[in-house]
């Protein structure tokens, strides 16, 4: 759905890349999505509002690489029959029946929008906006469900000869809070064969690029098989997160918490987001696992500040410092909803005040003023905002050290939650048997990061960054390309 202002639309820290795999940082909680062909590059959407692959069960070897699986939620693949697929009687699948009949009788009153949109969704998008989407999804034909859980589906259909994919997802209300209808991505080009290919194609997704793989030898180094930049310092978006699940291992090898131990959800903790914690109720509880899958597998941002506040921000600080050269950048830690409180409230008043504080100052004004504050107070934007200096920070190499301080951790655990989603990856698994995976995203920023065994033992990490200071990137035709990319690094370096 377009906003009729872009200028004020909220941006995609959290995307579904290449209609594969949600690999996000924070969420469009209240970005449209797009009807236009022609701006399928603006159709970022949220954590598990899009076409995951299915999870599926599965077992994980304590201290190893896994190749498990473990289902943090349902996620029911519909068949195709050739008549039209049913749409499930759940709060998701209510509201997408009526929104494919109001498609067709657009513009709709103002009283029947707002009893089925978000009254937030609504505000940001306006009355003339969504009816201006309706008007131009018209005559769509859902043909097939793609993804269906209780509070988001995803399907595909046609808007007369021309393929599209839809996707809608509710609050904990039942109300609309993110719907789309979109071109279907881009397909994942051939891998290059080369390191010289694999470098000129990098140089041309984005102004800023970066790329490690290396090896993880038996020691727990990076051994490092080839790189671009793989120390400069770039905006990690989501991929910082494997930071929380190394804190949150920590404590739980040093028995300050476990796997089942329950966390009430506070209001206060929530982010922003469609779907995962954020949905659900005030005082409800989550165990430090779930928190944990849903964390990683839809990049869910109220599971990362419900675990962050849980083991205490200088706990995920210290966990920065033994596995980043780059700490500094990352102090105060901050939680998914303080960035975006930063980024949207009063901007640029708000951030730049922050940004001329030191570490302590910082650490006081979270405390006394951005703690106070509303997420309705966000104001929406879609152009590159502070991705250099108001964000997470590391280098290819940070995030190589990352994935070889959770392998250390020997958690059976662990394996399993980074097992969950390989975001698109689809190595074979006959030659790579266990694949850990964590992307991130803000407006200009894209970065995939991966770990995965070869059947002959040796561990990899290939991690790739992507970023543009000044201008949204083509999030969907850039995440096709980093995959490509990324299967590359793989095969080239398990040759070496």
């Amino acid at each position: 759905m377009r906003s009729p202002s872009r200028s004020k639309r909220l941006p995609a820290l959290a995307i579904a890349v290449a209609a594969v795999v949600p690999v996000t940082a924070l969420p469009a909680a209240a970005a449209p999505a797009v009807v236009a062909p022609a701006a399928a590059a603006s159709a970022r959407t949220a954590p598990g509002a899009v076409v995951p692959g299915t999870l599926s069960s599965g077992t994980v070897a304590s201290g190893t690489l896994s190749s498990g699986t473990v289902a943090s939620r349902t996620v029911v693949p519909a068949v195709t029959t050739g008549a039209e697929p049913k749409i499930p009687d759940s709060p998701a699948g209510r509201q997408l029946r009526w929104f494919l009949g109001a498609t067709d009788r657009a513009p709709v009153a103002e009283h029947e929008l707002r009893e089925h949109f978000n009254a937030g969704y609504l505000s940001s998008l306006t009355l003339d906006g969504v009816n201006a989407f309706l008007k131009a999804a018209k005559g769509f034909r859902l043909e097939r469900l793609t993804r269906v859980t209780p509070s988001s589906l995803a399907g595909a259909g046609r808007i007369g000869e021309k393929d599209f994919v839809v996707q809608l997802g509710v609050d904990g209300d039942g109300r609309i809070n993110l719907a789309g209808v979109t071109p279907p991505a881009p397909s994942v080009p051939a891998a290059p064969r080369t390191w010289k290919q694999l470098d000129a194609r990098l140089r041309k997704v984005a102004p800023r690029t970066g790329l490690l793989a290396a090896e993880i030898d038996s020691r727990g180094r990076c051994d490092v098989a080839h790189a671009v930049a793989p120390d400069t310092v770039r905006p990690l978006g989501s991929v910082f997160k494997l930071y929380v699940l190394g804190a949150v291992a920590e404590k739980i090898r040093d028995g300050g918490l476990s796997w089942n131990t329950k966390i009430t959800i506070r209001p206060e903790w929530k982010s922003l987001g469609e779907d995962g914690l954020t949905t659900r109720p005030d005082g409800s509880t989550v165990t430090v696992s779930e928190a944990a899958k849903l964390m990683i597998s839809i990049s869910d941002n109220t599971a990362t500040d419900v675990l962050i506040h849980t083991v205490g921000r200088k706990a995920v600080e210290a966990t920065v410092r033994r596995w980043s050269g780059h700490a500094g950048r990352n102090t105060p830690f901050l939680t998914t909803r303080e960035a975006f409180l930063l980024k949207g409230v009063n901007h640029p008043d708000q951030a730049r005040t922050y940004l001329a504080l030191d570490a302590a100052g910082r650490r006081a004004y979270l405390a006394n003023t951005v703690a106070k504050q509303s997420l309705s107070d966000i104001t929406l934007w879609e152009r590159p905002r502070e991705i250099d200096t108001l964000e997470w920070f590391g280098s290819p190499r940070d995030v190589c050290r990352a994935y070889a301080g959770l392998l250390r951790s020997k958690s059976g655990r662990v394996g399993e939650i980074m097992s969950v989603n390989d975001l698109g990856l689809k190595l074979d698994r006959k030659k790579w048997p266990a694949v850990w995976a964590k992307g991130g995203s803000e407006v200009g920023v894209l970065n995939l990061s991966y770990a995965a065994r070869s059947a002959s033992g040796r561990t990899h990490v290939v991690t790739v960054f992507a970023s543009d200071p000044g201008a949204a990137l083509d999030e969907q035709v850039v995440a096709a390309e980093l995959i490509s990319l990324s299967r590359g690094g793989f095969a080239l370096a398990d040759d070496e």
